[in-house]
């Protein structure tokens, strides 16, 4: 619990930190499926809250909630340590609620996260997917922002100490464990799509759709005007003018 010394506000500050939630499946191979798995089970499955390229971020995330289908016994799972993940396995795609703890000194309430469980490939290349049975994953990379921290938070957040402790080192078992960072990565890692390059590839094509579009606009324009000229173009052919209105 936070003391009320403890509850003071850095003003004007905003601090935020990235994270990566979503799932991995895993069809069963028929012929080698677990002896312990129910019969009608087809896939393993593993949802996940993890931080962005593997970093650390059980100093500000306490533990996680996974709400499962009502079907799995005790449908409600809590994770308090890293890695904050639930493995089980199932045949039928639902919705699962991610609930994120964070740690005492932030003084903040849970927030509620909701996942789609993917099972099944989905794309061009669906069908080749299935048959060489590849893992299944669909993530999202999100961003908690901490408006205004109270102070001990703040300090875990910004540069932090072992134990969860904050503020200034008045002991030599207190061991300073650096500068916290939420800089999203430059480049892409095995297991991480998410970078900056990854970022700037999805600008320049959301660039690239807009001026597709504003294309597929001017020549719509055209094409009207033609339209218009054409059935102008008709109307005095036939001995109608062209501004005559329907009475």
């Amino acid at each position: 619990m936070v003391s009320a010394t403890g509850n003071k506000r850095v003003r004007g500050v905003s601090a935020f930190r990235p994270f990566v939630f979503g799932s991995v499946a895993t069809p069963f191979d028929p012929n080698n499926k677990p002896s312990d798995c129910p019969p009608d089970h087809t896939h393993s499955w593993t949802i996940f809250v993890k931080g962005v390229n593997g970093e650390d971020i059980s100093y500000w995330l306490k533990k996680v909630q996974f709400k499962l289908h009502e079907t799995y016994a005790q449908n409600v799972r809590v994770v308090e340590q890293q890695p904050f993940e639930v493995t089980e396995t199932g045949w039928g795609e639902f919705e699962i609620q991610i609930k994120l703890y964070f740690v005492p000194e932030s003084n903040e309430k849970p927030q509620t996260l909701w996942h789609s469980l993917k099972l099944h490939p989905y794309g061009p290349d669906a069908e080749g997917m299935k048959e060489r049975r590849e893992d299944v994953i669909s993530q999202n990379y999100e961003e908690i922002i901490f408006n205004e921290p109270v102070e001990p938070f703040y300090e875990i957040l910004t540069g932090g100490f072992a134990g969860g402790q904050a503020g200034k080192s008045k002991g030599k078992n207190t061991k300073q464990i650096g500068q916290r960072t939420a800089d999203i990565p430059m480049s892409d890692t095995p297991g991480n799509p998410y970078s900056r390059t990854t970022e700037r590839k999805e600008l320049d094509r959301m660039a690239e759709a807009t001026q597709a579009v504003e294309q597929m606009i001017k020549e719509e324009k055209e094409r009207l005007i033609e339209r218009e000229k054409y059935l102008a173009e008709l109307r005095e052919s036939e001995g109608v003018p062209a501004n005559t209105k329907k009475r």
